[in-house]
């Protein structure tokens, strides 16, 4: 008996999977883009460092909000209408961004690019529905590393834009490459097979939403903890008891945004508690090294690279973790996905090692760079795998949004962790921290990749004894 997407192999349309890399490639680099524009972006148009930093934040955001609402539309009757809807949004989006158009508007326009952040878990759903097994969990991983490794490609690319036409030129990329996968997608997306329904869960979505945008709030706006601790903690409880009462209502409802009881499958349980403490990590070891690239050399370290050239300190992370979205399935056959989830963290740690030990020349951090790319390619290729192998076929986008969510929740506290680490080691009256604070946030990094090794290695031992 053939199973659907067996039976789909014989019908799927040309260029698919090319067609699914691509468009979240483009969700990626374009959600990143706001990144290496901050201190343009303040320049540019005359606001503080604080409000420019919000072109990322709100792009993290709504992605985040968006995400599970996608992922439950994703599993229904109208995945391809979803998915050409999403991409037109991002493209009014980009459109606002490269319009020269007051503060305001660039935030709204970047919120509407974020949006398609959560595309990725339904790019999965349209390959493991259409595509036959084994290339399936190919593209999966694949597309999981895409979205991480998109990033690497959306800075260098805003950075020599930005150089040579300013922000509004750099938006503009954004602009054209959304256009271009609106097209792919149109032209490629095939419809999701008959007979499934998937009614949005409003009430769970709001819930869902309000505590996820209170959590991603307290961890991008740090200031909060160091200024008004006590507005802080009443947020923290409070989105605490927003998502305990999505947890309750999800149970509940006949038609659920998210089925927790899948969530509670020790696989699932696990997979998520380690991507988010890996997210940690691997989103700190990516600041650091950026940041560390663009400090001027008065500070005592550092090399003054300008936008752009600290940009292609990121093509090594692009390129190794490509090769290793390639190759982890692979590996997956003989290893099983859990020893690749902690083989991918120990790899990780080992960039950190690097960072921390040699760092006085660019060399050294063009070989962190590829070990961390290297790493965090085969922990995303190896995650949807220990995630699908216990959900149903129906669920996939389902179930890997809520890993998105994670992700993007575990990249911000990697950021957080970053900035506060450096502005703690940074003396009264100076702009730049020690070196000595960029090894102890690596030490932390350390810790962090570490228990998420253990972390997997207990999620291996657990799949085996079963």
């Amino acid at each position: 008996m053939n199973t659907p997407a067996s039976t789909a192999e014989t019908q799927e349309p040309r260029l698919l999977v090319p067609s699914l890399v691509f468009i979240a490639l483009v969700v990626a680099a374009v959600g990143s883009l706001g990144a290496p524009l901050i201190t343009s972006v303040a320049t540019t148009l005359d606001v503080s460092l604080a409000s420019a930093q919000w072109t990322l934040t709100i792009t993290l955001l709504a992605g985040a909000v968006a995400t599970p609402v996608l992922g439950r539309l994703g599993a229904g009757p109208r995945r391809r209408v979803t998915i050409l809807a999403t991409l037109a949004v991002v493209v009014v989006g980009s459109l606002l961004t490269a319009a020269p158009l007051p503060f305001a508007w660039l935030l709204v326009g970047r919120a509407a690019q974020g949006v398609g952040l959560g595309l990725t878990a339904l790019m999965m759903g349209v390959a493991r529905d259409h595509l036959h097994e084994d290339r399936a969990a190919a593209t999966i991983a694949l597309l999981s590393v895409a979205s991480t490794i998109g990033i690497g490609i959306g800075y260098p690319l805003a950075g020599l834009l930005t150089e040579l036409g300013g922000i509004r030129a750099a938006y503009g990329l954004g602009a054209a490459v959304t256009a271009i996968a609106l097209l792919t997608a149109w032209r490629s997306i095939p419809t999701p097979p008959a007979g499934r329904s998937a009614r949005v869960d409003l009430p769970g979505a709001f819930l869902l939403a309000g505590g996820i945008l209170l959590v991603l709030l307290l961890v991008s706006e740090t200031g909060l903890w160091t200024g008004h601790l006590g507005r802080a903690v009443t947020l923290a409880v409070l989105a605490m008891l927003l998502l305990a009462v999505w947890i309750l209502a999800e149970r509940r409802a006949p038609a659920p945004l998210v089925d927790v009881r899948l969530l509670r499958h020790g696989a699932v349980a696990g997979a998520n508690a380690a991507m988010l403490v890996g997210g940690i990590g691997m989103y700190l070891l990516l600041t650091l090294i950026t940041r560390y690239a663009q400090t001027p050399g008065d500070a005592g370290y550092g090399f003054g690279l300008t936008t752009f050239v600290a940009g292609l300190v990121l093509v090594p992370f692009s390129l190794l973790g490509f090769v290793a979205g390639r190759v982890t399935p692979r590996m997956r056959q003989r290893l099983g996905a859990p020893t690749l989830l902690a083989a991918g963290a120990l790899v990780v740690l080992a960039a950190f090692a690097v960072f921390a030990g040699a760092r006085s020349n660019l060399v050294d951090l063009l070989v962190a760079m590829a070990i961390l790319g290297f790493g965090v390619g085969v922990f995303s290729a190896a995650m949807p795998s220990v995630i699908l192998a216990v959900t149903p076929q129906s669920e996939t986008s389902s179930s890997m949004s809520v890993n998105q969510v994670v992700r993007s929740v575990g990249f911000s506290l990697g950021s957080a962790v970053g900035g506060l680490v450096l502005a703690a080691g940074t003396p009264a009256g100076d702009l730049f921290p020690t070196s000595d604070a960029y090894t102890a946030a690596a030490w932390i990094g350390i810790a962090a990749m570490t228990a998420t090794a253990l972390m997997c290695t207990v999620l291996g031992s657990r799949s085996t004894s079963r």
